[in-house]
């Protein structure tokens, strides 16, 4: 797959100044709202979903995107409900989400699609950091290293918000507790895998078959990775507002250990600072350096 440039774009005056004014006001709304598990983070984050299946039209073309979505829910839900049956990769675990909402077996079915946006963004991020591998599927180190790369961008995304998330919010549970805030390492070992899967099967469907995945159009989309790079960046500093704001608490994990809210949320912040964090900067800085000719 050729890399794609921007040399000869023609860009109106004012639509990179709208465009960038509305992702400014959606990236605050990241920060401060997504934190905590309300309703408006809930929208917050159904809205960075469909950017990111936005972005990857843009990218592979509708089929290339709804290939990569497929490839995704049937993936992750197939894996999570062997999760819940059996332990395996993840360890125990159950689901608190209310049962009258839509369940894939025992999975809340949201759970599918923020595997999808969560992903698609470390996706990017990697391909960028790896010298747009996301664009050269056709070189045979980019169908191998891109996955692992990007398997472990988003893999920092969960080692940052599953503590909060599960032992103080309590969305779901570890039936044995677990080292990390109530979180078992076998968790982080099974998201791993699980994501290193989606990304390795769509690398081959890419690498194979580059003609399903033509982008729609090449108008702006170095500006929507960059977009995304920043989306990636706005999802690790929400977890600021919350070490600043939350009150302290005790909280009980499965296995009947005490934790403290407080550390909970400074380990997540300083968690972040030095993953995901220098993750999304470095690919930041490498898409000015590389990017800075021409408007975005």
């Amino acid at each position: 797959m050729a890399r794609l440039e921007q040399a000869g774009e023609v860009v109106a005056p004012g639509r990179p100044v709208a465009f960038w004014g509305a992702a400014g006001f959606y990236l605050a709304a990241i920060i401060l709202l997504t934190g905590w598990p309300t309703p408006a983070a809930q929208l917050v984050g159904a809205i960075g979903i469909a950017i990111a299946f936005w972005i990857a039209v843009r990218m592979y073309g509708l089929m290339g995107a709804a290939l990569l979505v497929g490839a995704c829910l049937l993936i992750t839900f197939t894996i999570e409900n062997i999760g819940v049956a059996t332990g395996i990769p993840f360890g125990r675990y159950h689901f608190n989400v209310d049962r009258s909402l839509p369940y894939i077996g025992a999975i809340p079915i949201i759970v599918g699609p923020l595997y999808f946006g969560i992903g698609y963004y470390a996706w990017i991020v990697a391909g960028i950091l790896l010298d747009d591998a996301d664009l050269r599927l056709d070189a045979r180190f980019n169908t191998v290293a891109l996955p692992i790369a990007a398997a472990f961008i988003t893999v920092q995304w969960d080692v940052v918000v599953d503590p909060a998330a599960s032992t103080l919010q309590g969305a779901w549970q570890w039936h044995q507790g677990g080292g990390y805030f109530g979180v078992p390492l076998s968790n982080f070992i099974g998201w791993y895998a699980t994501v290193w899967l989606v990304f390795q099967s769509y690398a081959l469907m890419i690498h194979r078959r580059p003609a399903l995945f033509r982008p729609v159009s090449r108008q702006g989309l170095e500006r929507l990775r960059l977009l995304a790079v920043l989306i990636y960046l706005a999802m690790g500093l929400s977890q600021i507002l919350p070490y600043l704001a939350d009150a302290e608490i005790a909280v009980l994990d499965q296995s009947g250990a005490t934790w403290r809210s407080r550390d909970l949320r400074e380990t997540a912040v300083i968690v972040m600072a030095f993953s995901m964090l220098p993750s999304g900067i470095f690919a930041l800085l490498k898409t000015i350096r590389t990017r800075c000719r021409g408007s975005w």
